[in-house]
């Protein structure tokens, strides 16, 4: 994944004050925990003016007519997830308002973590243990195992 490309997303979100967490892959790699990826995943607010502002980000970076089809209609349903494929990359972008009833940007306890220059809004290491140590995937496991080693989490 080309996390140059992710920065640059982030930096977009930043200044069009797009109200978003990232976790996932990419909040453990801010978090100091490498690991590979081939997607992004980023809660963001559950407001239509929020994903009009998703959008203008996502445009600054990728120039992508299919950005449009993002819709405030898609985030906010029963099933509120986009995934998005920027054209060229070898990435996607998954945006979501909630995980069930049990994770939403609203309750998703967050800090800002500044990488290369760059400040980014990021799970707070507790809670992405919290969401990785209970999924049935291996890796999640591991990615659980190493947060607890790293930041003494029981």
């Amino acid at each position: 994944m080309d996390f140059d490309k992710v920065l640059a997303l982030i930096e977009a979100m930043n200044r069009e004050g797009v109200e978003y967490v990232t976790f996932g892959a990419v909040a453990l790699n801010l978090q100091g925990i490498v690991r590979a990826t081939v997607d992004a995943d980023f809660f963001i607010k559950a407001t239509e003016q929020n994903i009009e502002r998703l959008k203008r980000a996502l445009r600054s970076v990728w120039n992508d007519p299919h950005i449009d089809e993002i819709t405030a209609e898609d985030l906010l349903g029963d099933y509120p997830s986009v995934r998005y494929g920027p054209p060229d990359e070898t990435f996607t972008i998954d945006f979501l308002t909630r995980l069930g009833e049990m994770y939403s940007y609203e309750n998703l306890p967050a800090e800002t973590i500044v990488y290369q220059g760059v400040p980014a809004r990021v799970v707070t290491a507790a809670k992405l243990y919290e969401m990785k140590r209970g999924t049935v995937r291996p890796k999640d496991w591991g990615d659980a195992l190493a947060l607890k080693e790293k930041f003494g989490l029981e």
